[in-house]
């Protein structure tokens, strides 16, 4: 089978914002091969970032147009591609490989795909992914962790859930991985990858109540996983609950040393140390190592720390909190993901 038409495909997805560098093993071409067949990889190869109706992508592919469009809604049904209905109109964009591609083959995850990411991931691909800003992810405090007065909308979870109609809860793909490779440091759960609507739809599998997913956001803070979300301000549409030994994106700095993998909140944690009794909780609890032990109390180191709020609620002393950063360190997200992708784009030195 010749690569070209993989090679093109890398390519295409490497001009997305999101990225997908290439590597001197060439690692991403049997990466590719898992998931793509060769049909599909020819027709993605040349999908764009932008949103196309597929006359015009059929013109381009020089194929008949019912003929891609069949096979552009097959491809969007795996995650390969997103589809959007638009004034009685079908348009197509590729998708990227995170956020995206990726978290769309739970299905197709096995033993050689989990290995191919990793050595992907180890040879490169992590840090031509995760260093350009805007960061994929951005990190939502635990509830109850910051004043009430002090938290924006964007950074309320339970408000943004609330206000969706629609929920659905899968196994994260992340532990999933990490199973096949047979590296898993941790115990959590699988099943706790929230994702949710504002528009109605017709039932799908692993849907849940809103009851149900406001129930899984409060028990993954009790166990003590993060939150993380889309880095925009409006049109999250997901939650993943995330460990520091498993998650792609805080591996970033966990594994890769990439320190703005992800948009850390604009809180640090604070332990008063007159308060504090060196019970360790806290420690145990902070998935990026940010918390040690010294003289017999905790103390925070500031530069790992990404302000999720899990030490505060966990502390059984309440010698833990969550200050707001001085306003000259707030950083506030992208306002939607049009406006990330431009910010991304432009930070790559893909558009002006």
């Amino acid at each position: 089978m010749s690569d070209e038409i993989y090679e093109q495909l890398a390519d295409a997805l490497d001009k997305l914002p999101n990225a997908f560098p290439r590597t001197p093993s060439n690692v991403e071409i049997r990466l590719l091969k898992k998931i793509f067949s060769p049909d599909e990889a020819r027709l993605a190869g040349h999908l764009r970032n932008d949103r196309e109706p597929a006359a015009i992508i059929a013109e381009r592919v020089g194929q008949p147009v019912k003929e891609v469009e069949k096979k552009l809604i097959q491809m969007a049904k795996r995650g390969l591609v997103w589809l959007k209905k638009q004034d009685g109109q079908l348009w197509f964009r590729l998708a990227p490989f995170v956020i995206g591609i990726y978290e769309s083959q739970l299905e197709n995850m096995d033993h050689e795909f989990a290995h191919l990411l990793e050595e992907y991931m180890d040879n490169g691909g992590a840090a031509g992914i995760m260093k350009p800003l805007p960061a994929l992810h951005r990190v939502i405090p635990a509830h109850g962790a910051v004043k009430t007065e002090w938290i924006l909308p964007y950074d309320d979870v339970r408000s943004i859930l609330l206000a969706a109609k629609v929920f659905r809860v899968r196994d994260c793909i992340c532990r999933v991985q990490q199973d096949l490779l047979g590296h898993r440091r941790c115990m959590f759960p699988l099943k706790n990858c929230l994702s949710f609507s504002s528009v109605e739809r017709p039932p799908r599998p692993d849907d849940i109540s809103k009851a149900e997913a406001l129930d899984i956001l409060d028990r993954t803070e009790e166990i003590g996983l993060v939150h993380t979300v889309s880095n925009i301000a409006e049109g999250i549409g997901y939650v993943c609950n995330c460990c520091g030994c498993c998650c792609m994106i805080l591996r970033g700095i966990t594994d890769w040393g990439i320190e703005n993998s992800v948009a850390a909140a604009n809180y640090y944690a604070v332990i008063d140390p007159d308060e504090c009794t060196g019970c360790g909780t806290c420690t145990e609890r902070c998935q990026m190592h940010a918390i040690s032990e010294k003289d017999g109390v905790s103390v925070v180191d500031q530069k790992r720390c990404i302000g999720c709020g899990l030490c505060v609620t966990g502390c059984p002393d309440g010698a833990v909190t969550l200050r707001r950063k001085p306003e000259s360190e707030i950083v506030h997200p992208p306002a939607d993901f049009a406006t990330w992708e431009r910010e991304r784009l432009k930070n790559r030195g893909l558009i002006m």
